[in-house]
């Protein structure tokens, strides 16, 4: 096998997961549409064209990955659904009793994630 067949089927394997784990979010709100779904568009680039092309042109899925290509951006809309969600989260976690260490690790990983997330500038037509 060629090296580059074998790098467009990793990419391919990424870019299929990525694609359902983003679809999964759009119907669990615990886990991030956006961002697997700009990976799924990353890989699907190097690896199919056709499927790369069906998503950045999709009327739901495509305006936030052209965001993110063009201006590395991240709608306000987006950004204030993924905190208010990621606070749901660890506020859940924290009435369900989880212990402090756990808290402190989902608090550390969500509040990076909020933090990068809110960091990222908004698209220049917002």
């Amino acid at each position: 096998m060629s090296d580059s067949r074998f790098w467009r089927m990793i990419w391919s394997a990424v870019a299929w997961t990525s694609l359902g784990l983003g679809l999964i979010g759009v119907f669990l709100p615990i886990l991030p549409t956006t961002p697997f779904l700009i990976l799924a568009a990353f890989g699907f680039a190097r690896s199919n064209e056709r499927i790369h092309k069906w998503l950045i042109e999709h009327p739901q899925f495509g305006p936030p990955i052209a965001d993110w290509e063009k201006y590395g951006a991240i709608s306000t809309r987006a950004k204030i659904t993924a905190v208010a969600t990621m606070a749901f989260v660890f506020m859940i976690s924290v009435l369900i009793g989880l212990s402090w260490k756990l808290l402190l690790i989902q608090g550390l990983c969500l509040g990076g994630a909020a933090l990068f997330i809110l960091t990222r500038k908004a698209p220049p037509y917002e």
